[in-house]
Parts: C-alpha cells; structure tokens; sequence
C-alpha cells in the first residue's frame, strides 16, 4: 500500500513538473505566454511613453529594433544610457528604432533621467511582469537587437558601450541583411 501511495505521489509531481515544463499552456485558464528564444520572432509588445503615444514592436517591422530594459536606480543602467544615445544617433536616418523599457520604475523619473542626458528615444512603460517574463529579464541592464522582421537576434545581459564600431558594426549588419 504504501509502495503505490509513493507511486501515485511521484505521478502526479511528474504531472505537474510536465505542466509548468510546458509553459502553464491554458491550464485553468492561464495564459501562455510566448517567451523570447534567439533566431525566432521577438515576443510583440505595445506600451506607452510619458506622452501617451503608443509603442508596438509588430508595428516597427522593415526596421532594426533595439529595445534596452533599464531603471533609473540602477547604477549601471544609468551609466550606459550616454553610449546607447551615441548609438542612436550614429543610425540616424536608418531604419532603426531605439526603445527603452522601465523596469520596476516610475516612468517619469525615468523619462526626465534620459532627457537631462540629452536622450531622443522614446522612454516606455512596462505595467506589469508579463513582458518581463516573456523577455525572461533576469535584471537590468538588458538589451535585445531585432531584424527588421522581427526575429530577435541578440541578446546583450550587463552593461555595454554601445558608442563601439564593434556595436554599430553590429546594428549595421543587421541594417545590410537582405529581406
């Protein structure tokens, strides 16, 4: 008896590990969330700057998108931010889109922090976990690079000075890739 009590305990934890493995798919409801995995689509997203405006990633195909999750209490974040604007501004006059995404952050601390730095890309609202969980951040600083259709093609974990040519080289390949 107790051989089959232990039997059917095991069972039903490999039930369950089978489930959360498989991503909760509609599993009382939940819903799947589409997670971030390199040489596939990049999960779509629509959030909305300081202004109101709003930002979907489906919307931005034909362009390079690099999208930098980052918050304005977190040291290396803010240290960051003058060689992504560099960067910006060396692909001015491309198709290329720079967004920045808040993380655990008040969005107008956050957009008045870029301005002071001089900062000409848009500063995004992220309400909630799901886009967190379906970029699987792990913290901040961390930076994707998209193609202009819409594969996610790098992911960047840390810091990094984007004002490099090794950087822009980079963006630039993806910029020269056929469509």
């Amino acid at each position: 008896m107790q051989r089959i009590l232990r039997f059917n305990v095991l069972l039903l934890c490999l039930l369950f590990l089978g489930f959360v493995l498989a991503g909760c798919e509609n599993i009382a409801g939940l819903k799947k969330i589409k997670r971030m995995e390199i040489s596939k689509p990049a999960p779509d997203f629509e959030l909305q700057d300081s202004a109101g405006n709003t930002w979907t990633l489906s919307s931005l195909k034909g362009k390079v998108v690099f999208v930098n999750f980052w918050a304005t209490w977190c040291k290396p974040c803010r240290d960051e931010m003058p060689s992504i604007e560099a960067l910006n501004k060396a692909m001015a006059g491309q198709p290329f889109q720079m967004l920045s995404i808040v993380f655990n952050d008040d969005l107008q601390m956050a957009e008045s922090f870029a301005r002071r730095l001089g900062a000409t890309f848009p500063v995004l609202a992220n309400p909630d976990s799901e886009l967190t969980g379906a970029y699987m951040i792990t913290g901040v600083p961390e930076t994707f690079l998209i193609d202009a259709e819409g594969i996610l093609r790098h992911k960047f974990i840390g810091p990094y000075d984007w004002d490099t040519w090794e950087k822009r080289n980079l963006v630039q390949e993806l910029l020269n890739t056929p469509k």
